[in-house]
């Protein structure tokens, strides 16, 4: 879920929210995101929640919703799935938790934190290893996606659809243009409670900071850290950019959103059910990725538009200085041969 939007103060300011749901005639169409939540089956027979840290506006809401609504209709009203954003029902590790005891049934979350759960999951987050989309979807709905399942499910709890898109990660500053390797070194720069950013950036010579989302602005606005790493639409809806300077797109990481159930809840529901949720959270999640593919384009203008220095820089330079360091062979060393060989079978040697 990493990142998630801190409040729905987002809706009011900021990034103007019809410009940001222009992300196609399906998104604009979408009935609002409350009126929808408002209409639950008077008699159903499963009335499970489904979190998310996300603003209201941001597209992972907007289509879990139409699924939602979608998975109400193709069953009859018997399985109700209320949608709650904006971590209403708690943060990150929270939500985690409450998804292994049954709190929630549904959660949906990044890669990136997942991993302190099921380490496997942030082998998606290694830097620098996916130059583009076309080697993220081959992966993710190949062997690579299919592993980091398994290894999920070792953990407990279960991913019940294909993954969604976090996007991919570029930095922000309040207090220097990075473009180089080297801008990066002694930055101050707050990252997730993920392991793999952090090595990542210490590799590079930056201070990374883990701190939990709900407390990014603030610690930007305070200069606790001088920047932080999240993809566009993130940084757009949470208004970040109100407390930084610059972005460069070094889109260093990729990262992936899990609908992830608990195991007890998705076994207590028949087996054609089962099979509607995941059908309908899939045809969402495409349509999901459609959204953030469009949004990524059109929000470095609208940036730009907000006063932000946008900077192009040369990832193979970051990839070349990573390469120079221990962070390949040592993250193959933790995933070892079978987790690390799928890997490579998408992006190619790295180490």
């Amino acid at each position: 879920m990493e990142e998630h939007i801190m409040t729905t103060r987002s809706i009011k300011s900021g990034i103007d929210r019809r410009t940001f749901l222009k992300t196609g005639a399906t998104i604009a169409a979408a009935a609002p995101l409350w009126s929808l939540t408002t209409r639950r089956a008077s008699a159903a027979d499963f009335s499970y929640k489904l979190a998310t840290g996300q603003d209201p506006t941001h597209p992972v809401n907007i289509r879990a919703q139409q699924a939602c609504d979608k998975i109400r209709e193709a069953t009859g009203g018997k399985l109700d799935i209320k949608l709650f954003p904006a971590n209403q029902l708690g943060s990150d590790t929270d939500l985690l938790s409450q998804v292994r005891s049954g709190g929630v049934e549904f959660f949906n979350l990044a890669s990136s934190i997942l991993a302190t759960l099921t380490p496997a999951a942030g082998i998606v987050n290694t830097g620098f290893a996916f130059p583009d989309y076309d080697h993220v979807w081959k992966a993710m709905d190949g062997d690579l996606g299919g592993y980091v399942r398994a290894q999920v499910e070792k953990s407990g709890i279960l991913a019940v659809s294909k993954p969604w898109d976090n996007g991919f990660r570029q930095i922000s500053s309040s207090t220097r243009v990075v473009k180089t390797p080297a801008d990066l070194k002694g930055f101050k720069i707050r990252v997730p409670q993920a392991p793999m950013l952090t090595s990542l950036f210490k590799s590079l010579d930056a201070g990374p900071a883990p701190i939990n989302f709900n407390e990014l602005y603030s610690a930007l606005q305070t200069g606790v850290v001088e920047g932080q790493e999240n993809p566009l639409p993130i940084i757009a809806t949470a208004k970040l950019y109100e407390v930084q300077k610059s972005i460069s797109l070094t889109s260093h990481v990729w990262d992936a959103y899990w609908i992830l159930g608990n195991r007890r809840a998705w076994q207590a529901l028949p087996a054609d059910m089962r099979a509607i949720v995941t059908r309908e959270f899939d045809a969402a999640g495409m349509l999901q990725r459609a959204d953030i593919a469009q949004l990524n384009g059109s929000l470095r203008d609208q940036l730009k538009g907000k006063g932000i220095n946008i900077v192009d820089v040369d990832r193979e330079g970051f990839r070349g200085a990573l390469k120079k360091t221990s962070f390949y062979s040592d993250w193959k060393a933790k995933y070892g041969e079978q987790g690390w060989g799928t890997l490579e079978k998408y992006t190619g040697k790295l180490v």
